[in-house]
């Protein structure tokens, strides 16, 4: 069977017409066919907008509306108030007849924060008791520091005359009117009878933040909370100092001293209570339960004196000695000038002298 294109057309006579219907034919069929896939691939395919070049595929987004505040103006400048100088700007003002906004607008004189009453022992501190200025509160780490401090400067006794704390104390309220009813009711008397005021008051140690015995890591000192102060020795005015564990000072005066603490504070740790206290006096108000207290300080006796090494030297306004005498006579052969006698005293006979007999050596033959 020939089926040549030639022989086809002989056979098949459609002409021009018959050519284009039959393409037609053909081109039908493709669309029907890609019609029927361009659902799933319209899915997959992207939508390009005409805008796409120039926001990247999608359509931008409309803006939100744009909520504006009105700016508030400056507050107008008083008329009491100083002029500007000349060559600086003034600050813009309103324009007239307008006024600042009501938010803005600044009362003329704000009120001032109360100031928080004072304590009862404030109160009853006066400068006529103590110069006991107030402090600020202080809270530190660890529970450190206290409220109604104040710093101790001096105790004024009933005279007016002031003792001076030195160095100032940082202390509680109640427990700076306690040295100070302790020194102007025990300590003044006491130095009257000993012919002489107190004048200052040796302050080893008040407020510091630590431990007991400044130990690292053992429970909060009473110093830490403000509460406490460490006592070497008072002066007196005519510049005696008495150290309150110093044996030399009489036992009596310092006895006196440890009664009249030990019925003030509730703890009083001298010499004798640990190695920490052997220097100084601690003193605090602490509070425990039943109100209960310490008092350990030893009241040591003073120290045996010891014979010295050597003799003391002869004082020059002594008189001769009567065995240097003697002897001085005797070299030179007159008999002393306080001698009750004129016989002078028999020599001595010497002694003969005993001789040892002599011993020979003997001589041990070694025989080889």
């Amino acid at each position: 069977m020939n089926c040549s294109a030639e022989k086809a057309s002989r056979k098949w006579a459609f002409g021009a017409f018959g050519r284009t219907a039959a393409m037609g034919t053909v081109v039908a069929s493709l669309l029907l066919l890609g019609l029927q896939a361009e659902p799933a691939a319209a899915a997959r395919r992207p939508v390009f907008a005409p805008w796409g070049d120039l926001f990247g595929g999608s359509p931008p987004k409309p803006r939100a509306k744009v909520h504006r505040s009105a700016v508030p103006l400056p507050t107008p400048r008083p008329a009491e108030a100083p002029k500007m100088e000349s060559g600086k700007a003034e600050p813009d003002r309103p324009a007239a007849g307008k006024e600042a906004p009501a938010e803005t607008a600044k009362p003329a004189e704000q009120a001032a924060p109360a100031a928080p009453e004072p304590s009862a022992c404030r109160a009853a501190l006066t400068d006529a008791i103590a110069i006991a200025p107030s402090i600020p509160d202080i809270k530190g780490a660890g529970g450190c520091g206290g409220e109604d401090l104040v710093r101790l400067e001096a105790i004024v006794l009933a005279d007016k005359r002031k003792v001076s704390v030195k160095p100032a104390a940082i202390l509680r309220c109640a427990m700076a009117s306690a040295l100070a009813d302790w020194i102007r009711t025990d300590i003044a008397p006491l130095a009257e009878s000993l012919g002489s005021t107190v004048s200052d008051l040796d302050n080893f140690d008040s407020f510091e933040c630590r431990g007991r015995n400044r130990v690292v890591g053992a429970r909060l000192s009473e110093h830490g909370r403000a509460n406490a102060l460490d006592v070497r020795a008072f002066k007196l005015a005519n510049g005696r100092a008495i150290s309150l564990t110093d044996r030399t000072v009489p036992r009596e005066l310092r006895e006196t001293v440890l009664h009249s603490v030990c019925a003030r504070f509730s703890t009083v740790l001298g010499p004798g209570s640990d190695w920490y206290h052997e220097d100084h006096i601690h003193l605090d108000l602490m509070e425990r339960r039943n109100n209960y207290r310490i008092c350990q300080w030893n009241v040591w006796d003073p120290m045996p004196q010891t014979a010295p090494l050597m003799p003391a030297e002869r004082p020059e306004e002594a008189p001769p000695r009567e065995v240097a005498a003697k002897s001085d006579g005797a070299k030179s052969g007159a008999a002393p000038p306080d001698a009750k006698s004129d016989k002078a005293e028999p020599e001595a006979e010497p002694k003969p002298a005993t001789s040892k007999p002599a011993t020979k050596k003997r001589r041990q033959n070694r025989r080889s």
